[in-house]
């Protein structure tokens, strides 16, 4: 017996191959596991959103193109990868995760971000920051934790000023972009291909931001992976 990471159901494991020779058994119920809806369709091919006949222009949608027609962020960011709707239950979940400090929850994506991540290429897996000041109060980078719960080593290479939750800013103010990030170890990413990490794309204006920096500082590409969009 074992218990759902996401909603704590008490889970009977079915007896198979993998949990007789390899001990593998599920993390996440039936019912959580059905709840994560892929995204899936025809999807904008900068940020990764599921398309709409009158928010698009060919393959990109009107919010990237919009990003693009701005000379300061034109070519910041390749494009963006995500893996689920941001729909009321991954919604919950991720304030269960981020805002309650239930680090257990990051282990839940590992299997998804484990089959994603190596589809990308790149040179360096960098999670967005958070600032000392959030990351005091939360207990843990919760960008940094999927990466490592599911494998994978990260470079802290970028840095955060404190600034307001961005989960309680307007999305006119998210979009009103201040610097809020800084390179530490500038020649570090002269010439790497760059993968940004975060949980969530909402506006596009965090990534942006992080990923201007380091182009700035040199960088050859970056893209992004969030967990939902």
């Amino acid at each position: 017996m074992s218990n759902c990471l996401l909603c704590d159901t008490e889970m009977k494991q079915p007896i198979t191959w993998n949990s007789l020779f390899l001990n593998k058994e599920e993390s996440v119920c039936t019912t959580c596991r059905d709840q994560l809806q892929f995204l899936s369709g025809e999807t904008c091919s900068m940020c990764g959103r599921v398309l709409e006949d009158d928010f698009r222009e060919g393959d990109v949608c009107s919010d990237c193109i919009r990003w693009e027609q701005d000379p300061e962020w034109n070519g910041i960011l390749k494009r963006n990868v995500s893996l689920f709707h941001y729909n009321e239950f991954l919604k919950e979940t991720i304030a269960k995760y981020k805002y309650r400090g239930d680090y257990a929850i990051a282990s839940a994506f590992s299997s998804y971000i484990k089959a994603a991540l190596p589809k990308l290429e790149y040179d360096l897996l960098v999670p967005v920051p958070l600032s000392r000041e959030r990351l005091f109060e939360r207990g843990f980078n919760q960008a940094e934790a999927l990466a490592e719960c599911a494998g994978f080593s990260c470079n802290d290479i970028l840095a955060r000023v404190h600034s307001e939750k961005q989960s309680k800013k307007s999305r006119k103010e998210r979009m009103i972009i201040k610097k809020i990030f800084q390179v530490k170890s500038p020649d570090f990413v002269i010439e790497k291909n760059i993968l940004l990490l975060d949980d969530i794309y909402t506006t596009g204006s965090t990534i942006r931001n992080a990923a201007k920096e380091l182009m700035l500082a040199g960088a050859s590409s970056v893209q992004s992976f969030t967990l939902a969009r």
